[in-house]
């Protein structure tokens, strides 16, 4: 299985080959292995990039980006491996590869940096861990790449892990070390130790190294074209997924605990289409759509619901799509829903609108909120007095906030809330830039208890999310496969349901 645990490495309830006959016999009568990799991943040339434009930046300093090690989820099984975000940014690699692997960028004398890749290589048939080590040997968990298998596939210098201790902190009082420090929290600690024993001064080690993790995170913000088709990608799987929910609705209704039908459903499609969904899927039926990170999913499905469905594919490269459509369960909205669900519309609409070279990212919210408001004003919701003007008031207003209190857009990629060490004036008072793809989901949320709220639109959540990247001359929704408006939507319903 996995990791063992303390326990479990004291315990005798295992077979263990431990007789010599055994050792000689399971070494022995192997075909040749065949080469895994024969050319580098189309990932390769535009890592290659990335990597070249953080060595400009950090000129005769070593950067240590590790992927991070398996984590325990009980006793002697591990979660499914994801390397860290930075990590795969820098060396193109997804999916669950290469768990306790660490790239070096090691500064070289005439400028520029080596990438090198300290990893776990393939073991030899004729060693113990081939059979016997249940994390990493072949026998258990398949092969390894081997170190020419990781050059020709990455186009970097591939070494073995047990060289790296020494490597990584040498010569650390003459030269600058800076490390990704969450991606693997025991190599910290041991580098950081190894760090201030090879000269390094202990104060500010912390510092140098948040400086190097929140330039890797705000250097995401424009994806490359091979990040563009990836998330175009998942989003296509994504339409895929929601298509199978669709069609299964009359299934979901029937059982107990639909919600969990529905997160069944799309998680199938997400592990056969891609990697798996990109972030714990929303599957929220009535009132729940009004609870905003609703992934409990426990709750039934009932005739007249509205389904709330915020989920994203994952691709093998580990880029994902985060996609919301609000869905009748019976195929079409009733009067109140439609309302509801209209003025979520124009607000989306608007939104997308403002996406563009040249405007803030904060234009966005702006755009769609203003529609909220006035709708929350048109129905009579704000208190007496209060203006649509009033409630846009940053300093002194904000009641609408009551019906969505949340942001409109955040960045899309590897991580499906992107670019999160950015600064606020890297961030929200950014301008948009062709490249950058980000969300655009305005919602309303009437909650049942809410007593300010018109009785009939007590217990409707609605939410509209797609997934919009900024192009030379405005944008364009990669998500735009999916319909959304209220009679697209329930067109979309049928036709599915028909097929």
């Amino acid at each position: 299985m996995g990791a063992v645990s303390e326990e479990q490495k004291q315990a005798e309830n295992r077979a263990r080959p431990t007789t010599e006959e055994f050792r000689a016999f399971v070494k022995d009568g192997w075909a040749p292995r065949r080469p895994t990799v024969t050319a580098p991943a189309p990932a390769s040339t535009y890592a290659a990039a990335r990597r070249a434009r953080l060595s400009a930046a950090y000129p005769g300093e070593r950067l240590v980006i590790p992927a991070g090690g398996l984590k325990v989820r009980t006793n002697d099984t591990d979660y499914v491996f994801r390397p860290h975000t930075a990590f795969a940014y820098l060396t193109g690699l997804g999916a669950d590869r290469e768990p306790d692997a660490v790239l070096v960028l090691e500064p070289l004398e005439g400028g520029g940096h080596e990438a090198i890749l300290y990893f776990r290589p393939l073991a030899e048939r004729d060693s113990d861990e081939f059979f016997a080590d249940t994390r990493y040997g072949e026998f258990w968990v398949g092969a390894r790449p081997t170190i020419e298998d990781i050059e020709l596939e990455l186009g970097v210098t591939g070494a073995h892990i047990d060289q790296f201790a020494d490597a990584a902190a040498k010569d650390a009082g003459a030269l600058t070390i800076r490390l990704v420090r969450d991606a693997d929290r025991d190599l910290t600690r041991t580098l950081d130790a190894a760090r201030v024993a090879n000269g390094a001064v202990e104060e500010g080690l912390e510092e140098a190294d948040d400086a190097l993790a929140h330039a890797l995170s705000h250097a995401r913000m424009v994806k490359d074209e091979f990040e563009i088709e990836a998330l175009q990608e998942a989003v296509d799987a994504t339409e895929i997924g929601f298509e199978a929910v669709i069609a299964d609705l009359p299934a979901a209704l029937a059982a107990s605990r639909g919600e969990r039908w529905v997160e069944g459903v799309f998680g199938l499609h997400a592990r056969h289409q891609g990697n798996g969904v990109g972030y714990d899927s929303i599957c929220a039926s009535g009132d729940h759509a009004n609870t905003l990170h609703w992934i409990k999913n426990t709750g039934d499905i009932h005739e007249g619901d509205l389904l709330l469905l915020d989920a994203g594919v994952e691709v093998d490269a580990l880029y994902t799509a985060d996609v919301t459509r609000t869905l009748p369960v019976s195929g079409t909205f009733t009067q109140a829903q439609r309302e509801i669900y209209d003025a979520v519309y124009a607000a989306q609409e608007a939104g997308i609108a403002a996406v563009r070279p040249g405007a803030k990212f904060s234009d966005i919210h702006a755009a769609a909120i203003r529609v909220i408001a006035e709708r929350l004003h048109a129905w009579g919701l704000l208190p007496e007095g209060v203006t649509v003007e009033d409630t846009l008031d940053t300093e002194h207003g904000q009641y609408h906030r009551r019906w969505m209190v949340h942001g409109t857009s955040h960045h899309l990629g590897l991580d499906v809330h992107d670019c999160a060490l950015a600064t606020r004036e890297e961030y929200m008072d950014a301008v948009l830039e062709p490249g950058m793809v980000l969300t655009v989901e305005p919602g309303l949320y009437f909650k049942a208890d809410d007593l300010l709220a018109p009785e009939r639109f007590r217990g409707i959540g609605v939410r509209i999310e797609d997934d919009i990247v900024v192009t030379a001359d405005g944008c364009r929704n990669l998500s735009a496969g999916m319909p959304r408006t209220a009679a697209a939507v329930e067109a979309w319903i049928a036709a599915v349901q028909a097929r």
